[in-house]
């Protein structure tokens, strides 16, 4: 025998309560009193009750989900943004789609998805794109903000952390321990994160009167950076090989730091200085105790929500470019000590 289904009226009818009240108490963004709703839930346990969120976006023509956009999670980093916008966006009453997109920039078929899937807003991560792709995006006809990345376009709102000045308190710190071999271990080469970074660095080492002694490419992947440190250590002696490493993100770094260590038989800091940028959390475990600069990430995702938030209301609302500090946080993983 099929099961009478329990609506929104049912619910009401056991609460005690008007059926609008029903409907604000399943929306965490409308106005309702905590009394209200505790009883609206305890009727709705009882009942089994469950809101039809695909019919109430029919009615309202609001789906009350955002996109997240982006190419990889398997950098910490990334995993973390994800969780806290996702915990953001959730006390505001939205629900979060995951879109991968492909590394080589097509987002044709993105575009594709996203437009099917009817959602208010997008929220590219550390998505690169160039300034004709940025003004196809922004012709989505959808709000769209993009962290951690930058782009020469003022249609879209970006929201990013000083890459440039992070850069260049790493080369300064590292000349400033006396170290004279400095080499850079560069992310995606064209990301406009490692461009930055990469410019400050070398710029903070001119500074100090010094210059970049090596350089190889890692890719922000770990595996990556472990053969760039390979190949970045592979001279005979000793003396010819960098005695400290900026890397362009954390997870690079402590690739750099287990390879020197595990493989090459060299240690951190006594033998090598190494810089990381993020500090996503285990950069700060016992066991790596990296150097690096502290993306801030609470207020990246604070920032780049509320904007899209503002633009999904306002739709008239000029985009917003901010650029947020970024904070040294020093570690074991340098030092001023020299042994080679």
């Amino acid at each position: 025998m099929k099961r009478k289904s329990v609506t929104s009226r049912d619910v009401a009818h056991l609460a005690g309560v008007s059926q609008s009240a029903v409907s604000r108490s399943f929306s965490p963004a409308s106005s309702v009193s905590e009394k209200t709703r505790k009883k609206v839930m305890e009727a709705a346990r009882k009942l089994g009750y469950r809101p039809n969120t695909i019919a109430r976006s029919l009615i309202t023509r609001s789906s009350r989900t955002i996109a997240v956009v982006t190419y990889s999670l398997q950098n910490p980093f990334y995993a973390s943004l994800l969780e806290k916008a996702s915990r953001f966006l959730q006390e505001q009453g939205y629900h979060l789609l995951l879109f991968f997109a492909p590394q080589n920039g097509d987002f044709d078929m993105v575009v594709d998805d996203l437009i099917r899937s009817q959602v208010e807003g997008v929220l590219m991560l550390a998505i690169t794109l160039n300034q004709h792709q940025a003004e196809e995006v922004a012709d989505f006809g959808i709000p769209v903000v993009i962290i951690n990345r930058t782009v020469e376009y003022s249609g879209i709102s970006q929201v990013g952390s000083d890459n440039y000045q992070g850069g260049y308190w790493a080369g300064r710190y590292l000349a400033s321990l006396g170290r004279k071999r400095i080499a850079y271990l560069a992310g995606i080469p064209e990301s406009t994160t490692n461009c930055q970074r990469e410019e400050g660095f070398k710029a903070g080492l001119v500074a100090a009167g010094q210059t970049c002694v090596g350089y190889d490419v890692g890719h922000y992947r770990y595996d990556d950076a472990c053969d760039a440190t390979r190949r970045l250590f592979s001279a005979r002696k000793l003396k010819e090989v960098p005695d400290a490493v900026f890397a362009a993100n954390d997870l690079m770094a402590i690739a750099v730091m287990e390879t020197l260590r595990d493989e090459l038989r060299l240690t951190v800091p006594e033998n090598v200085s190494v810089v990381g940028f993020d500090d996503m959390m285990l950069s700060s475990w016992p066991s790596h105790s990296l150097t690096t600069l502290q993306q801030p990430v609470e207020q990246m995702i604070i920032k780049a929500t509320e904007l899209l938030l503002n633009h999904i209301s306002n739709p008239e609302e000029l985009p917003k470019q901010l650029v947020l500090p970024v904070t040294p946080k020093i570690r074991k993983s340098t030092a001023h000590s020299m042994k080679i």
